[in-house]
Formats: C-alpha cells, structure tokens, sequence
C-alpha cells in the first residue's frame, strides 16, 4: 500500500459513487424528492462503505450517514488512519432536476494529516483529486467572488464582500464550493454557522494539495478526526486573497 494508491483509491471511489447516484437520479427521477434524496444517501453510503471494508480492511471510517452509534465509535480515534467520507454532499441539490452542484467526498486522515482527498462532481463530469491537483488560476488583483450557501449565507460575509469589493456566489455543496475556488469559478469560499468533517474533509485535501490558502475563519488549522465531528467555519481561498480576507473577517467580529 503506498499513498499514491490511497490517491487512486479515493478517486476511483469518489468517481463511481458518483456514476451511481448519477443512475439513481435517472432511475428515480424528480417527482418525489425527499424519496430521490434518501435513496442517494443510503445507496452511495452502503457502497462506500462496502467497498472501504474490503480494500482497506485495517482502516476505520467516519461517514455522514453512519449511524450515531458508529460515529461515536472509540476505535476510530485511536486509528491511525481513517477515511472521511461524505457519500452525497448536497441532497438538496441532488433533487433538483438540472443542478450540478452536489458532490461525493473521499478522504483520507492518517496519524493528524490529510493524506488523500477526491472530490468528485458527477453532473460536472470531473473528480478532483490529490492524485492530480488541479493548477489554481491566477489571480488577476481586481474585484473577486466569494462562493457563499444558496440557503443560509452568513451575515457576516455579505458585509466582508461589501468591504472588501467582492461578490457572492451561491452554490450549493461545500464540495463543489471549495471546487470552485479550485477551478476558477470563484476565487474564495467563506462559511460559518454549522459544517461536519465529512462536509470539507475531501475537498479541503485537495485544496491543499492544489496550493490554496484553508483555515478556519480565525485563521487556525482545521483538525480532523475528533470525538466531536463538528467543524462549524472554513475559509478556502486563492493564497493572495488570504491575508485580507482574515483581516476583514476579524474586523468584522471585534
């Protein structure tokens, strides 16, 4: 087993649960979709994790639709290493016909770091790994996009992209989010007000992997794998932007 299989993994994975949930939207259709939403759950989740339980044995999984019981396993903090998954990142978006905004998260935690991540975007047609980290673009110093919730954008950050000469974008999942920042679609991606591990865990592996700036909004490290999965705030961006953009954010909650 080397790292890059654990790339490999991940995408391969990531790819194919998203070629499923893309069949079980075409099978199920959009007429019933709290029926569509839990379907893609339960199937994408049952499939990762069958197949994490026969590739990789060894290593223990923390996934959104475990069962509480299996979330709070103490195994898995003992672990030296544990896949983050989040098996349909955007069911909201998932059930409406004609978006592309939902996503399927794969990642790797091994002994404190993110080792591995995909990400893939199957209505997109492309998964973002560590394998390849995709080239950020460049930052041309004019006014710039924050990628912001479609539902629930923080107050706080209407006011910072008003400070700051920037303008909000609302996509749907955190996944294609932190992707946007990636791909160009955006240059930054603020949130705060309520996430999980699973909800940045593979996208933020790749993010790193690319060379973008993450942290929290105050600026620390994010931290994975813990006994409470809670991680409420990110900040992914282009490295130019962020400087200011904690400096803004900080202003903003003296």
């Amino acid at each position: 087993m080397t790292i890059r299989d654990d790339h490999a993994l991940a995408a391969d994975l990531a790819s194919e649960a998203g070629e499923r949930l893309l069949r079980i939207r075409e099978d199920t259709g959009f007429g019933d979709s709290s029926a569509l939403r839990a379907e893609g759950d339960r199937a994408s989740h049952l499939f990762l994790m069958e197949a994490l339980a026969r590739l990789r044995p060894s290593d223990s999984v923390l996934s959104e639709e475990a069962t509480r019981e299996e979330r709070l396993d103490p195994r898995r903090l003992s672990a030296e290493r544990v896949w983050i998954v989040d098996p349909l990142d955007g069911t909201r978006e998932f059930a409406e016909e004609g978006r592309s905004d939902w996503a399927v998260h794969v990642a790797l935690w091994e002994r404190g770091k993110l080792v591995a991540g995909a990400v893939a975007l199957p209505a997109q047609g492309r998964t973002l790994t560590t394998a390849e980290p995709p080239k950020l673009p460049a930052y041309d110093k004019g006014r710039f996009r924050i990628a912001v919730s479609r539902t629930r954008p923080p107050e706080f950050v209407q006011k910072l992209a008003y400070l700051a000469g920037a303008d909000l974008v609302p996509i749907g999942s955190a996944g294609a989010k932190i992707s946007a920042v990636l791909t160009g679609e955006v240059e930054a991606y603020v949130h705060a007000g309520g996430q999980y591990e699973w909800d940045s865990a593979a996208p933020v592996a790749v993010a790193l992997a690319a060379g973008a700036h993450v942290s929290r909004i105050d600026g620390s490290e994010p931290v994975y794998n813990q006994a409470d999965p809670s991680l409420p705030d990110i900040l992914v961006s282009l490295p130019e932007l962020a400087t200011s953009l904690l400096a803004g954010i900080r202003d903003l909650h003296r």
